[in-house]
């Protein structure tokens, strides 16, 4: 039987060298009690499915634990869990009193990278457990975008887009997490900068299942983004920033016209909920 992990060259190189809890067991793997291993305090994977959970459980308690767990030990006795998360709660719902483990000693840094490569291969992370993960390693360890991107196997680039996603409004990253929008979504709607903007562009962008490209084009309407062509010479600086802070209060693009005697202020919307949404602001 092949001795490599699910995690395949990422785990050797980040935790090179392993050693059982005991002597024996098939591919050097030891068996160990199941109360003795606790979660991983750096799992960045929050939710997990119970139908998934159940399914995994009932195969473990016909076939075993194919896949030993990897742990580090820990004081006491007590082991910490580095990878197989999933087996682990399933082991626990199929009444197993003990698991195959292969020990290996990790810093905190590894215990939370080796966590994220195993649920980036199989893709079990949401984008906002996903870009929350990558935000730890680069605030507590100090990891440049391009140092986190070598270790889970994306491009520089991905990793920066998908931590950008972190600067959606509450309501936007609950979306995403809900899957009622996908990151092309989200992304999009990071062009509106003022929350209550975003929050009123996802309910357009839901209700009218827009695609990612009307989003943007929404999105840029929202922000106020204008065609040059149109921009007139001699503008007031004052009608202009007017202007930006109505659209920062209303979540919305407005449009002012002043003259010496008066002028018009235009308020758009682009749907009933989003007018509902304004005159509750207005009125």
């Amino acid at each position: 039987m092949p001795k490599h992990s699910g995690l395949g060259k990422g785990l050797d190189a980040l935790i090179p060298g392993s050693s059982s809890a005991s002597s024996g067991g098939e591919g050097g793997a030891a068996q160990i009690p199941i109360d003795l291993i606790q979660r991983n305090p750096r799992q960045p994977r929050q939710a997990f499915r119970e139908n998934e959970l159940d399914d995994l459980a009932m195969s473990i308690r016909e076939h075993g634990i194919i896949q030993p767990l990897i742990v580090a030990p820990g004081r006491g006795g007590v082991y910490t869990l580095i990878a197989g998360e999933r087996r682990l709660q399933a082991a626990r719902k199929a009444g197993l009193k003990t698991v195959p483990v292969v020990v290996r000693n990790a810093s905190d840094q590894q215990l939370l990278e080796i966590a994220i490569i195993e649920n980036v291969q199989r893709a079990d992370l949401n984008a906002i457990e996903e870009a929350d993960a990558y935000q730890h390693l680069a605030r507590e360890f100090g990891l440049s975008h391009e140092a986190i991107a070598a270790r889970v196997g994306k491009s520089r680039v991905a990793v920066t887009n998908t931590m950008r996603l972190l600067d959606s409004a509450p309501a936007v990253k609950q979306a995403l997490v809900d899957g009622r929008i996908t990151e092309g979504h989200a992304r999009a709607l990071l062009a509106i900068n003022a929350v209550k903007g975003q929050e009123a562009a996802l309910r357009t962008v839901v209700n009218l299942d827009l695609s990612v490209r009307q989003t943007e084009q929404l999105a840029r309407k929202l922000a106020g983004v204008k065609p040059t062509a149109r921009k007139k010479a001699g503008r007031n600086a004052d009608v202009s920033d007017i202007e930006r802070r109505l659209r920062a209060s209303l979540g919305t693009k407005v449009a002012l016209k002043h003259g010496k005697k008066g002028g018009a202020l235009t308020i758009y919307y682009y749907s009933g909920e989003e007018l509902d949404g304004l005159l509750e602001k207005l009125l």
